[in-house]
């Protein structure tokens, strides 16, 4: 095993170690002090879309044990915290009267970090829509983009002032792309007209959000989190080339394009572009307001071959098979070298501010043995893209921050809790909480920051 302490001199001093969470997936309480349903809510309790059927309805009950909660991310060391902020708890019905309850709720929350020294890190928007807004169209409507707006200026005029950084959403390709194409996450779409609707109307809600934040807290760190896809072709032929640059236009340029470029890429475009809502004026610049930060979330690498069918449709691929041996526990390649691959690529073809691994782990379903977790695939998972991370901030590359997914096991949406993500073992009918090995090594790595201010680049 790697010594922390030998991995830490990688690091500038002033490197961010966190860990992150989302609100659906640990909080719990969704009846409770005015919060009414989320489309994960109403996904989860339908037949065959979630495995056993299971919900958020309790997860960690995080909402109950927050103080416990701040306790255990305080104890293990680390500097920040990466949290979602839940729009049904705050604007109920997505529209209409704000929930008092809701908000205060946050502020306990961001009070108790700033009591323990934790940064706060917010994201806005992690997949939890007001189920009411799905019956107006959801993210296929662009009402739903002028009710998200209210809602950032509305949170963020409460606890904005205590906050350390925000962003607007977390991985709009998952919900964009696997929510309205793919069908496997809340609505639960397989459409691609639904789905390009969705696509812009995310982006500019993005755009209408950076602009409520800087409306309320003009010196707020506003950013925008993204599961960028490292992207290789399944063999050297140009065929296989072809569709790997497809693809990176598909699940990363649709998100990059707009905000760092303020355009759409031209390859998409040209193929889909007349299947998307009216661009209005205004929608670009609203979209590609500069950024104080983006955020990577990395877990597997993505291989492409051609589609050769004829009724393929942009970006007609298919997948190549893996080549790295080893597999986390639901099934995803490990392959840590494609974590800096993705980095450098996207670097060079967008100009980018600093950048927050905001996500980054592994499942490993180790369970509890004489009251530990012997987690080593999780631990081997983290060390070694921390020492892509290290390699990259050594390259120049501006990485500020690392943040371990996730603080907990929890509700792993579609794959229910039968996936763990955790650094800390959540057992779902006691709710007790067992750092594991890897939380042990993180929090001893993170304890030896920050220690002075040797900026790195």
């Amino acid at each position: 095993m790697t010594d922390p302490r030998i991995l830490a001199e990688r690091f500038p001093g002033d490197f961010v170690f966190g860990v992150a969470t989302a609100a659906f997936q640990i909080e719990g309480a969704t009846k409770a002090d005015g919060r009414k349903a989320s489309i994960w809510d109403a996904f989860s309790n339908m037949p065959g879309r979630v495995y056993g059927r299971h919900n958020g309805d309790v997860a960690c009950d995080h909402y109950n044990r927050l103080e416990q909660d701040l306790d255990l991310i305080k104890a293990l060391g680390v500097e920040a915290y990466r949290f979602s902020i839940a729009w049904p708890r705050i604007i109920p019905e997505g529209t209409g009267p704000v929930n008092e309850k809701g908000l205060d709720f946050y502020d306990r929350l961001v009070d108790g970090l700033k009591a323990r020294g934790i940064k706060a890190f917010a994201t806005l928007y992690h997949w939890d829509l007001p189920l009411m807004l799905a019956g107006d169209g959801g993210w296929t409507a662009r009402q739903t983009v002028y009710a998200f707006q209210r809602y950032a200026k509305t949170t963020i005029a409460r606890l904005g002032d205590r906050l350390d950084a925000v962003a607007t959403f977390n991985e709009p390709w998952c919900s964009v792309w696997l929510s309205h194409l793919y069908g496997i996450h809340a609505p639960g779409e397989r459409n691609m007209d639904a789905a390009l609707h969705a696509l812009h109307f995310t982006n500019l809600a993005h755009g209408l959000g950076v602009s409520a934040i800087r409306s309320e807290r003009p010196n707020l760190a506003v950013g925008l989190v993204l599961n960028a896809h490292s992207i290789y072709p399944g063999s050297d032929s140009a065929e296989d080339e072809a569709a790997a640059d497809r693809a990176f236009d598909f699940h990363n340029g649709v998100f990059f394009g707009p905000v760092f470029k303020g355009t759409y890429p031209e390859r998409f475009f040209s193929a889909l572009g007349h299947r998307m809502p009216k661009i209005e004026a205004g929608d670009m610049e609203t979209i590609a307001q500069p950024l104080d930060w983006w955020g990577l979330n990395y877990y597997t690498p993505m291989r492409v071959s051609h589609d050769p069918s004829e009724t393929a449709i942009f970006p007609a691929t298919i997948d190549a098979p893996p080549v790295a041996d080893t597999r986390t526990d639901i099934g995803w390649e490990v392959y840590a070298p494609a974590l800096g691959d993705l980095i450098r690529k996207l670097n060079a073809v967008y100009t980018l501010p600093d950048c927050y691994i905001t996500e980054n782990g592994a499942c490993d379903n180790t369970e509890v043995a004489n009251g530990e977790v012997n987690d080593r695939m999780r631990l081997d998972y983290i060390v070694d893209h921390l020492g892509v991370t290290a390699d990259l901030i050594g390259e120049g590359y501006p990485v500020r921050g690392y943040f371990a997914w996730s603080l907990m096991d929890n509700f792993e949406w579609a794959e229910g809790y039968r996936m763990r993500f955790g650094i800390v073992h959540v057992d779902y009918e006691t709710q007790v909480r067992t750092v594991k090995k890897s939380g042990h090594w993180y929090g001893a790595l993170a304890r030896h920051f920050p220690k002075g201010n040797h900026r790195a680049g």
